[in-house]
């Protein structure tokens, strides 16, 4: 009876070590995705000569919010969306969307699906 305790002890402390190996895996994944796809964003992010537009760019930023990296613009949250997807102007027309946050996104995604596998397998 003993040897089985021993077994089972030996198999109970191999998958919290497991266990605990893939979550700090997954968890310094995370952060590196994350703080690389703020970079492409920086790059990434329209340029122009006016200020708010240099502002946004530079704005780019990651926290931890439970388990999660969130990516967001610390200078202008609200510019994220009308860059984004273009806008109509003010004297009519529009102005045309320039795509940057889908791509980091989709990078982002891809990079992190790869790292967690490698995780997994070890």
């Amino acid at each position: 009876m003993a040897n089985s305790s021993n077994i089972a002890d030996e198999i109970t402390k191999a998958l919290k070590d497991y266990t605990s190996e893939v979550s700090e895996g997954l968890e310094q994944s995370k952060l590196e995705v994350a703080n690389e796809t703020v970079k492409i964003l920086k790059r990434d992010s329209p340029k122009s000569n006016r200020k708010s537009t240099k502002k946004y760019g530079k704005g780019w930023a990651r926290k931890k919010v439970s388990t999660a990296q969130v990516i967001y613009n610390r200078n202008k949250p609200s510019l994220t969306h009308l860059l984004e997807k273009g806008h109509a102007k003010r004297g009519g027309g529009r102005v045309p969307g320039n795509p940057h946050i889908k791509p980091a996104e989709k990078q982002a995604i891809e990079k992190y699906v790869k790292k967690v596998e490698k995780v997994i397998k070890g």
